[in-house]
């Protein structure tokens, strides 16, 4: 029970909306929703998971109103998927400091005890699409990253509440040297998250044909 709960923070923390906060950004990297560490994260690559994303929710909502209704409550999908791809790297980097891993064989445990818990993989898979905006594709990925965050706080000797484990997250934030295209927002450094841009310009909308653009 104690690791589904710091799962279920974890996943919480990656999927909410940032701060809205005053926002700086350089638009060095045309093309890029993102640079983590020299590697850009284009926004085709994004525009693809969240694509993903809404083909998952209107699998699960096929009545258009209800769909309507799910698109509605997600409006920051955009945003917040971006946010989860810069984390899982941020993290990634802080638990290879760390001498941190995490093998297959622990993604499938921890998913196994997660499915019976939810009443089957189905079960889970639509809770962690409702509640975080994790495709059903992508489960095993935030898996790992759920898996990574729990060993690295244990290594630190603390958890993932903590600012000892958060420090750690902000270290490899200053070291891969975060850039957030100014229209997705910035990234805070020393609280490893994304910061909203008070752009009036960005909106995210959806097309009739239900799939999401940003304009």
């Amino acid at each position: 029970m104690h690791r589904r709960r710091t799962a279920l923070v974890l996943t919480a923390a990656i999927a909410a909306a940032a701060p809205l906060l005053t926002a700086c950004g350089s638009d060095a990297h045309p093309g890029a929703a993102a640079v983590v560490g020299g590697q850009r994260i284009t926004v085709a690559q994004l525009e693809s998971r969240v694509d993903e994303v809404r083909r998952a929710q209107r699998a699960a909502v096929p009545d258009e109103t209800q769909y309507q209704q799910v698109v509605s409550s997600t409006s920051t999908l955009t945003r917040d998927t971006l946010h989860n791809m810069v984390l899982d790297r941020v993290l990634h980097r802080a638990a290879k400091d760390a001498s941190v891993t995490v093998t297959r064989k622990e993604i499938q445990q921890m998913r196994g005890e997660l499915e019976r818990q939810a009443g089957g993989g189905k079960g889970l898979e639509t809770a962690w699409l409702q509640k975080y905006g994790i495709a059903p594709a992508r489960l095993d990925d935030n898996l790992r990253l759920q898996l990574e965050a729990q060993k690295l706080a244990a290594r630190l000797g603390t958890d993932t509440s903590r600012p000892a484990f958060w420090k750690a997250l902000s270290k490899a934030s200053e070291e891969l040297h975060v850039d957030l295209n100014p229209r997705y927002g910035s990234w805070d450094v020393q609280k490893s998250s994304r910061v909203d841009a008070g752009t009036p310009w960005v909106r995210e909308v959806t097309t009739a044909g239900g799939e999401p653009v940003t304009a």
